[in-house]
């Protein structure tokens, strides 16, 4: 039996293939990689963190029965998730169970499709449902370049100590780079009270400004006749950061059209995000805004 090389399946197969191997294989690894550099990531205190996204998920999704059992462990399914999309961009870019995890990545498009962008209107705003599509085309297009053999059998061998080797070898680079990603976690600064954020004659009743708060997070600061109020600038959605728009003083998502109004809470006023902004505590001292 021939030996395994990971060079043997981009010298042999189209380039049409080789393009979708190289995008959805390269988009899992850094998908992957982003999650475990991501100090918010498995952070309870953070808007960012996993367990806060599948809670407002959950809220508006068709699996929204299967998302709920997640929250009570959702620092496991972060971490199940996370290892999941590098093991299948390192398969699917290595070539390793190639059209297992070609299957695995369809499926997790799938399930991010159900649960993230479901509500997102048109449909071609929402990035999972291209990505499911493009697995698909990838799956049929690998099969009908593989051998009889390997259309045969599509599911690695597990009798077959080589390919059983090779997947815990992909396993293993996963956990590698998981840990190599989060050595570059960066720390998320501590919010101190009394830090000055503008100066109150430069900010007078009206204003609204984007600032960075002391989470390091972009934020939008108010000020009205009833006091000075913010919150945070990313949307509850998928992350996107919103803008003001000063013709009808909302919060606008660029991303997917959700709109939040400041003048309530951050309430969502339309759109698919689940939960309203956040609030940042800001007060007046002396002559200048500063947390609180």
């Amino acid at each position: 039996m021939a030996r395994f090389s990971s060079l043997d399946s981009w010298r042999t197969q189209s380039l049409g293939v080789r393009i979708l191997r190289l995008m959805l294989g390269g988009t899992w690894l850094y998908g992957g990689l982003q999650k475990a550099s991501d100090a918010q990531f498995f952070n309870k205190a953070s808007t960012g963190y996993i367990g806060a996204q599948i809670t407002g998920f959950a809220k508006n999704s068709p699996i929204s029965f299967i998302l709920r059992h997640m929250i009570s462990h959702a620092t496991l399914a972060g971490w199940m998730i996370l290892l999941g999309e590098l093991a299948i961009g390192i398969a699917v870019l290595s070539g390793v169970a190639l059209q297992a995890a070609i299957v695995a990545g369809a499926s997790v498009s799938t399930i991010l499709w159900l649960s993230v962008t479901w509500h997102v209107h048109p449909y071609f705003l929402g990035s999972d449902t291209a990505y499911l599509v493009m697995w698909i085309a990838l799956f049929f297009l690998v099969r009908k370049e593989a051998g009889p053999r390997a259309r045969k059998n599509p599911i690695p061998n597990l009798k077959d100590r080589r390919e059983v080797m090779q997947m815990v070898g992909v396993g293993v680079t996963a956990v590698i780079a998981a840990l190599a990603a989060g050595g570059l976690k960066k720390s998320i600064p501590v919010p101190k009270a009394g830090n000055k954020i503008v100066a109150l004659s430069a900010f007078p009743v009206g204003s609204v400004m984007q600032y960075t708060a002391p989470d390091g997070n972009p934020a939008f600061l108010f000020r009205t006749n009833a006091g000075v109020f913010a919150y945070s600038a990313t949307c509850t959605h998928q992350g996107c950061t919103v803008g003001y728009n000063p013709a009808g003083k909302t919060l606008d998502c660029p991303c997917h059209g959700s709109t939040f109004d400041p003048a309530n809470g951050g309430a969502v006023l339309g759109g698919p995000a689940p939960a309203p902004l956040p609030k940042y505590s800001v007060a007046i001292s002396g002559n200048a805004i500063v947390t609180a």
